[in-house]
């Protein structure tokens, strides 16, 4: 079966320094995801717990130290805390996408400011 290309990677660009990651996918759509968003919505057990509804996480070292790719299917990130855990799939990482076009539907919002999840 010939893999999706909404969530095949084609380029990861995560400048140092920088407090965006882009990734560009076969389809040719370039996903911005800001790294407040990567961190706060962490898929890890120990941010989200065991089950349920995936919620923002504030606070957490929002530095992007390391990228790694775990098989085909995702990446790890590593955070300048070393906050390390979490598992982000290809799809995930697809539906945290902020660029102009995804934002007004996205699942995956940033809380207002005062606003807690």
């Amino acid at each position: 079966m010939a893999k999706d290309p909404r969530t095949t990677p084609r380029a990861v660009k995560a400048p140092h320094g920088a407090h965006v990651m882009e990734m560009t996918w076969a389809d040719g759509h370039k996903s911005v995801l800001p790294h407040e968003v990567l961190r706060g919505y962490c898929p890890c057990a120990h941010c989200q717990g065991h089950g349920g509804t995936i919620s923002f996480v504030p606070g957490g070292d929002l530095e992007l130290r390391e990228i790694e790719q775990v098989g085909t299917y995702a990446l790890t990130l590593t955070w300048g805390d070393g906050h390390s855990s979490g598992i982000y799939t290809y799809e995930y990482l697809r539906a945290l996408c902020h660029c102009p076009a995804c934002l007004p539907e996205t699942q995956f919002p940033l809380p207002k400011e005062g606003e807690t999840t």
